[in-house]
């Protein structure tokens, strides 16, 4: 955002803030004849220009939902006859919000060389004991292609998994508290959808998942960035961010955190938890790389020190049992679990049900969970062949312990745009890391996908990249 009336992106500032104050008197901050903050009041909070807070009062003012009292101000109008003549200026106001995707510009590219798809490569995939699991699940339930899931997800596959969270994570969770969906990306977009409204104060960590970030930008929230590092995050200044933003949520991936592999000590999501519960402010926890460590296993999740239900548990099983299946895990707890129910059912007829059920059947096995063993250390065999290869290159990273991605910054002298022209036109492919940095800036930083290539491919595919660098350095010093 800036100061002159116009959002970076997507609509009109002013009509963001006409959004942000119509969403708070939805959700009954205001109630009927409350008088709203003055206009310097909302301009320092949403640090715009007073004029940009006078257009969007003034534009609710006509559309019927505050009206003004002469020299005091703008008051919320009472339900009357005019309702309709409100909705149509709502529907006039809502914004037409920026449209993006920049990871999946990205994958749509051809690349020989695939080092941008946080996925698994499909050869180590069990993909013939999947195969067993398909036919096993139509003579279990003959019905099942003619038959929807529930909107929250099928009931035995929730009590599975609630069992299993149970035992594993030390999380306390009925199967009345989660809800299956189609993978975490729609688990992330009917949270926004659920929980926050245009102008609304959300924290991000710095570098996050950009997926999630274009959908916050979508959604016209202000996003304000948490810088993450190895050692977690700087949570004095977390608190401070929290008691001055007011933020309705806090979207975070702690454990080997994408794209930086970070993984948050356990005495931090404790206090983090605390946090949260005092200033009221949402712990949206995605989870997708739990079980893809190379040591000791990680920390439990946040949600495991929740007791008051502010943290969103999101646990994705896409992206290292069967991408195809798309099942993601949403735990919370009332009145969350109800609302998020509702959103799902609103944005679709519920999960695949094959789907659920061969998943049920496929992930308790015995045989899945060895091979998940064997899994965790073919994914450090690929950390450590692109390890090896940017050796002595001059580039920089903290070695992960798990996920799927080095994050890692190139020399001053390379411009990481123009490596990823060059990598193109040489069928290689990364994320710039300006994409995954909610200011745009990190111009220095590449994620590097290790999983999805096979080890050969993997590891020529490292040295041509390297070799592109050092030919743009030497351009560079010679200009």
């Amino acid at each position: 955002m800036n100061k002159r009336g116009q959002a970076k992106e997507g609509a009109p500032l002013y009509r963001q803030v006409c959004e942000y104050l119509l969403n708070r008197i939805e959700r009954g901050e205001w109630k009927a004849h409350d008088k709203l903050p003055s206009i310097r009041a909302l301009a320092d909070e949403l640090q715009v220009h007073r004029l940009t807070v006078f257009k969007a009062c003034r534009e609710l003012a006509d559309s019927g939902k505050v009206y003004v009292r002469d020299k005091s101000g703008y008051y919320v109008s009472p339900d009357h006859p005019q309702e309709a003549k409100a909705d149509s200026g709502k529907k006039k106001i809502a914004a037409d919000y920026s449209h993006m995707n920049a990871l999946s510009d990205i994958h749509r590219l051809p690349a020989r060389y695939q080092f941008s798809q946080a996925l698994i490569d499909p050869n180590l995939l069990p993909n013939l004991y999947l195969s067993d699991y398909v036919k096993k699940v139509f003579d279990l339930y003959p019905k099942v292609m003619g038959t929807y899931s529930s909107a929250q997800g099928d009931e035995e596959l929730r009590l599975m998994l609630s069992r299993h969270f149970r035992e594993k994570l030390r999380l306390q969770l009925a199967p009345e508290e989660l809800v299956i969906t189609s993978g975490s990306q729609q688990a992330i977009n009917l949270i926004i959808g659920t929980f926050l409204g245009p102008m609304d104060a959300v924290l991000v960590e710095r570098p996050t998942y950009s997926v999630a970030l274009d959908l916050f930008r979508r959604a016209g929230v202000r996003v304000i960035p948490i810088e993450i590092t190895a050692e977690g995050y700087d949570l004095d200044r977390l608190e401070h961010v929290m008691q001055r933003d007011k933020p309705r949520l806090f979207y975070l991936n702690p454990t080997h955190q994408n794209p930086t592999g970070a993984t948050v000590p356990a005495w931090q999501r404790k206090r983090i938890v605390e946090l949260a519960e005092r200033y009221r402010c949402l712990l949206v926890e995605d989870d997708p790389f739990r079980d893809m460590y190379f040591g000791e296993a990680p920390p439990p999740p946040f949600f495991a020190y929740d007791t008051e239900g502010w943290v969103i548990y999101i646990s994705s099983f896409s992206k290292y049992i069967a991408p195809g299946l798309r099942i993601c895990a949403v735990a919370c707890r009332e009145p969350h679990v109800e609302r998020l129910i509702v959103a799902k059912s609103l944005a679709d007829s519920g999960t695949s049900l094959l789907n659920q059920k061969i998943f049920l059947h496929y992930y308790t096995s015995s045989r899945l969970q060895q091979h998940v063993g064997k899994l965790r250390i073919a994914l450090q065999v690929h950390k450590e062949i692109v390890e090896e290869e940017l050796a002595g290159s001059g580039w920089e990273w903290t070695p992960p312990q798990g996920g799927l991605n080095l994050w890692v910054k190139v020399p001053q002298a390379v411009s990481v745009d123009a490596l990823f022209r060059r990598a193109r036109e040489e069928s290689i492919s990364f994320v710039p890391g300006h994409i995954c940095d909610p200011l745009g800036e990190m111009q220095a930083w590449l994620r590097l996908s290790y999983s999805f290539a096979s080890e050969e491919v993997l590891r020529e595919g490292t040295r041509r990249l390297v070799q592109l660098a050092r030919e743009l350095d030497g351009s560079c010093s010679h200009t």
